[in-house]
């Protein structure tokens, strides 16, 4: 993450060791040492301006010390490669379930985010989330990226939009600490395309909220973003449900090549009314590519189903009249009594799944040479022990 701080040698103030020997010292004043960090490293690294916490006097002073010492011992000291980042990720997940914030949504389970990653593969141009949250769909296309053996700085441009000030200080945090970088604006999606993406993504993902009912029709009826029309305006002028808002703001987003991969209500599908006559005109572009269907328990604040909404503006001539539906409401595994995910395996079974719908038989094929083929080894290994 070094390339993108305009001055090293500020930074002296921010390492740990420098921290950690004056805080040896007695008197010194621990709180004081962080803040005079984050400020270095805000200074030194633009994206991050404003962005990193400095009222550490809130913890209790051993507690503090005991955190640092904690980092700064010789086994972090010694890991490879994103390990700070998958930290950040675990405590995201963490705080996800024991405080919801915003019912939730700024947090999608990193199990349902790889999983559109793996169906749209985000590996070029410009990608973006217009409801970005913690910016996760960011990270899990970057870790996508790096598998595939590609450089994420050098392969894609990250845009971001969302309503809250203090999720956008978390996603800022998310990408700095995974040596990533990207625009995030503040923005209610609903009024305001703050980059003027409309027909330019490559790739756009997102979680948006759920089954919205306060969306000013008059604000939005001309709005370029709507190509398929509004879907319902109640007697108030209000939209009487957001999600076709949402669906048609990600197709308008794609260039003629560009792919989509979202997370929706399950109510969507079967919508009637101004919905269902939307849902049939995007239906008709014949770009709807795979809908995969989740049972509840996935999001760590909610337990409503969803469905993993997919859209490919280049779908060959030979599947765009046709869409891949798989009912996953049976592939879970549990984490906990009130949260499941997916297995790593059933993840790669659904993307081989989509591979052969794809006619890439040559990829399923390394697939069960890689997983197959050893666990056979290993069972005649077994028998002749």
């Amino acid at each position: 993450m070094t390339d993108g701080f305009k001055d090293i040698e500020k930074l002296e103030t921010a390492r740990y060791d420098r921290i950690m020997e004056q805080a040896a010292v007695g008197g010194s004043d621990l709180p004081g040492l962080l803040s005079e960090a984050m400020t270095a490293i805000e200074a030194a690294f633009e994206p991050l301006q404003g962005v990193l916490p400095k009222d550490y006097g809130i913890f209790e002073p051993k507690v503090l010390e005991d955190l640092m010492r904690l980092f700064n011992s010789e086994q972090i000291k010694q890991a490879t490669g994103d390990v700070f980042g998958r930290i950040y990720e675990y405590f995201l997940a963490k705080f996800s379930v024991q405080k919801a914030h915003d019912n939730g949504e700024f947090f999608t389970p990193s199990s349902l985010v790889q999983t559109i990653v793996n169906v749209i593969e985000p590996d070029h141009g410009t990608v973006f989330d217009p409801a970005c949250g913690s910016g996760g769909m960011f990270v899990q296309s970057s870790h996508f990226i790096e598998q595939e053996g590609g450089d994420t700085a050098k392969k894609v441009v990250f845009f971001g939009q969302e309503k809250n000030r203090d999720t956008i200080r978390i996603a800022q945090m998310n990408l700095a600490v995974h040596g990533l970088e990207g625009k995030i604006a503040e923005a209610l999606t609903y009024y305001q395309d703050e980059y003027a993406l409309v027909g330019r993504c490559d790739f756009v993902m997102a979680n948006p909220p759920f089954n919205v009912d306060l969306v000013d029709a008059e604000r939005i009826k001309i709005d370029p973003r709507l190509s398929f029309g509004l879907p319902g305006v109640n007697k108030q002028k209000k939209v009487s449900n957001g999600n076709y808002l949402w669906i048609s703001y990600f197709w308008s987003y794609l260039n003629e090549k560009g792919r989509a991969g979202f997370v929706m209500s399950s109510q969507a599908s079967n919508a009637g009314h101004g919905e269902k006559e939307v849902r049939r005109k995007i239906v008709e572009t014949g770009d709807v590519d795979v809908m995969i269907s989740i049972r509840s328990n996935f999001f760590y604040t909610r337990s409503v189903p969803c469905e993993l909404w997919h859209f490919d503006r280049a779908k060959p001539p030979e599947r765009k009249d046709k869409v891949l539906m798989l009912d996953a409401r049976n592939i879970y595994r549990k984490v906990t009594r009130k949260i499941y995910d997916f297995s790593p395996e059933q993840m790669s079974n659904i993307s081989a799944i989509i591979w052969l719908y794809r006619g890439q038989s040559d990829r399923f094929l390394a697939l069960v040479k890689t997983t197959c083929i050893p666990s056979a080894t290993n069972a005649q290994l077994y028998r002749i022990k």
